[in-house]
């Protein structure tokens, strides 16, 4: 998931640490990996394929990841007409791949399972290992993307692979969307495209996306699991403020820098109003429940009466639920000055937001002049039209599946509905009318294991776990 985190996911696994012992226990593993089956090292082989080709927005290319993986599918059995890939000439190396597997049901609309196959950029010269050679190493993989989404992109793949192998026959027709521009704000975005140009390629009730998922104590003890209903929108603001300057040897009030730095001291003072949702207000009563805390009572009583200043005040102090619970702004860059020995002529910076669930990038924009209350200070969005998030609806007939599932896979462990504070592709696909939830199956360590960050690493027995899970849950879907 930009740097618009999906670290939003990830910290919300962090902040459940205190859990029970025997729900610790009981989703114990094996201490140690067992080693791999047949049919593992086949999709390590597709998994090996997809991450060693580099989808970086500089230098790789999305388009050879995508023509890969559909060559692996025809070689399955996929027929031409049931592989589509894609790309924009502005883009040739940006594209993707839909495939489809036709369901039996002419009454039942289609599943779309969608994973991007971009990444992070990754300088070999920072990391210990290079980033796109997959390294195996003391029980996990090591590479730019072993994680964040390539795991799920190659599961998906190899979902279908395995179906197309073994004759199932789905009831629901299931898609698969394989897209680029997910990590580039700005840039091109495949999930976008198809949802402005080519609805009919992944019309679908309902979409599987990232998001989800578990998180261990390190140990390989996987502690909880959570589904994601809803994230935030992300959208960046630059601020500008500009000024005649002059020699430095004569200041004058009127100086750009400080005005900049008046406008951001506001803005880093401004509250945005408290807001919960049915995904937000469930997950605060349920993960409260399992923490034996005062901040899990707070989380409680806040649930129940969001009019609790006392209890806000206690959940606030955990950043994450502060930013769970409303549209946050940040001043992330700043630059401004042309040289020492003159006053600032410009200065600008850039303030970074998540907005809530159904707030716009104009309210949001029209909060921030409010607070700066400065119009010498110029405000505008980086991106426009963004399409406002919206929460898919907490619908039984999908996240009961995944929550039975999981007490299949992880014994003991609870499944939790979860909204993220980061942002994915999910938003491209609600605004088309397609309700998306980030499935949970893949689990990973506290510290995040190195998405968008160095030494990005997976567990390989989350891996195999994972690809289990999503393999049966695709199955029960499709199947209903």
């Amino acid at each position: 998931m930009i740097c618009r985190p999906k670290e939003g996911i990830s910290m919300i696994r962090k902040s459940l640490t205190t859990l029970t012992a025997a729900a610790l226990l009981a989703g114990s593993a094996a201490a140690q990996d067992a080693p791999p089956r047949p049919d593992q090292l086949e999709f390590r082989g597709l998994y090996k394929e997809l991450v060693e080709t580099n989808t970086t927005l500089s230098a790789g290319s999305c388009t050879l990841a995508a023509e890969r993986m559909a060559a692996r599918l025809k070689a399955a059995g996929f027929a031409e007409d049931q592989l589509v890939l894609f790309s924009v000439p502005e883009h040739p190396r940006d594209g993707g791949l839909v495939a489809i597997l036709p369901g039996s049901s002419k009454k039942l609309k289609p599943m779309l399972l969608l994973a991007h196959i971009d990444v992070v950029e990754a300088n070999r010269a920072d990391w210990e290992r290079d980033p796109f050679t997959l390294i195996e190493e003391n029980g996990y993989f090591y590479a730019r993307g072993t994680a964040d989404d390539k795991a799920q992109a190659a599961i998906w793949t190899d979902t279908l692979i395995r179906f197309a192998k073994e004759g199932f026959k789905p009831k629901r027709t299931i898609k698969l969307a394989l897209t680029c521009g997910e990590e580039a704000s700005g840039a091109f975005n495949g999930a976008e495209w198809l949802a402005n140009n080519r609805r009919e390629l992944i019309d679908a009730e309902f979409a599987l996306n990232e998001g989800g998922g578990g998180r261990s104590d390190g140990k390989g003890n996987v502690l909880v699991q959570t589904v994601q209903v809803g994230e935030k929108a992300y959208q960046d603001f630059t601020l500008t403020v500009t000024n005649p300057g002059g020699h430095s040897s004569q200041p004058v009030p009127d100086n750009a820098i400080y005005a900049m730095s008046q406008a951001l001291e506001r803005v880093g003072g401004y509250e945005f109003p408290l807001e919960f949702n049915d995904t937000t207000r469930a997950f605060f009563a349920k993960a409260g429940a399992m923490r034996h805390d005062e901040t899990g009572a707070a989380m409680i009583a806040l649930a129940a009466n969001p009019e609790d200043k006392a209890a806000e005040a206690t959940v606030n102090k955990d950043k994450m639920l502060h930013s769970l619970l409303r549209t946050t702004c940040v001043a992330t860059m700043i630059k401004g000055g042309h040289a020492k020995n003159a006053l600032p002529q410009s200065v600008s910076a850039n303030v970074n937001c998540r907005m809530f669930p159904g707030r716009s990038a104009e309210e949001t924009q029209a909060a921030l002049a409010a607070a700066i209350g400065n119009p010498a200070i110029h405000i505008e969005r980086d991106v426009k039209d963004k399409p406002i998030a919206k929460v898919p609806p907490l619908d039984p007939r999908v996240i009961g599946p995944m929550e039975v599932l999981v007490a299949k896979h992880f014994p003991g462990v609870p499944a939790i509905p979860a909204m993220s504070t980061g942002a994915t592709d999910a938003v491209y696909l609600g605004a088309v009318g397609i309700p998306t939830y980030g499935a949970p199956g893949l689990w990973n360590d506290p510290d995040g294991n190195g998405t968008h960050g160095l030494n990005e690493r997976i567990r390989v027995r989350a891996l195999m776990e994972g690809r289990d899970y999503l393999y049966d849950l695709v199955k029960v879907l499709s199947g209903k």
